[in-house]
């Protein structure tokens, strides 16, 4: 097969693919704050990139990226634990002290989105569609794992909802715009990573000052300073390789078992 892009395929090359294997996978991610030294693609280009390998090693079609998602605001335990008052309204990773917005949709509308994208699809007679998701809000799971419900119950077409960022047993970081993120991205793009836009090392991070924050602070585990645990100047290009190969190993997986369960004459 040529290219598994969608958009790059003639008419006859996708019915051709389709006979083969008829799964097509829909990357989504918000462009979003990740910090100063990362690219606000971060989410979905990951999200990208894990669809595309998987399609290439099983089968089946991506399509354009869907660059949106969505939001809540912060409760206000939470807003303590990463080093606010509490009484402020924050909406995801737009901290005051951020340079710009992230490109947050309305819950509602990004559902409504998603929800046409599925609909064109199933049109399309496609047998499994995979939801690759690589944005942790939980009302933004939320809104693609009820979709994927619904449709897999009423479309005659499977919907899949997947993460693309699975980390190993034991593994610790899944924060937002720290090691990990930033090594995964130095991987995939590293011309989309500027170490250098934060502070030197012996400088540490305040989650307040630069809305990076780690896994352990977002499940109500933070360190007494408030800053960066899982600090982003650590990372590697290696890291992020063996997180990637490790995510799209276990999601073909996965994916190639919810394939050998289709109905396909």
């Amino acid at each position: 097969m040529r290219t598994v892009q969608f958009e790059r395929l003639r008419p006859n090359e996708i019915l051709e693919a389709k006979m083969k294997c008829p799964v097509a996978y829909l990357p989504i991610g918000p462009l979003e704050w990740h910090g100063p030294h990362l690219s606000v693609g971060m989410d979905p280009l990951n999200a990208y990139a894990v669809a595309t390998r998987i399609a290439e090693n099983i089968g089946g079609v991506v399509l354009p990226t869907l660059y949106w998602g969505t939001e809540r605001e912060r409760p206000s335990q939470m807003l303590k634990d990463i080093g606010f008052t509490g009484d402020e309204w924050i909406v995801g990773m737009d901290f005051p002290a951020n340079s710009m917005k992230s490109l947050y949709a309305r819950e509602d509308v990004f559902g409504i989105v998603v929800r046409e994208y599925l609909r064109m699809l199933v049109e399309q007679d496609y047998k499994l569609v995979v939801l690759v998701n690589g944005h942790g809000a939980e009302n933004h799971i939320q809104v693609l794992q009820r979709l994927a419900y619904e449709f897999t119950a009423e479309s005659g077409c499977i919907v899949h909802y997947v993460m693309s960022l699975v980390q190993e047993d034991g593994a610790q970081d899944l924060g937002h715009a720290t090691k990990l993120e930033t090594s995964i991205l130095m991987h995939l793009h590293p011309d989309c990573v500027d170490i250098n836009q934060l502070p030197l090392r012996d400088q540490p991070l305040k989650n307040v000052d630069f809305a990076i924050v780690d896994h352990e602070t977002f499940s109500g585990r933070p360190n007494d300073e408030r800053t960066v645990i899982q600090d982003p100047r650590d990372s590697n290009e290696d890291m992020g390789r063996k997180s990637v190969d490790y995510t799209i190993r276990l999601l073909s997986k996965e994916i190639a078992d919810v394939i050998a369960q289709l109905d396909v004459q």
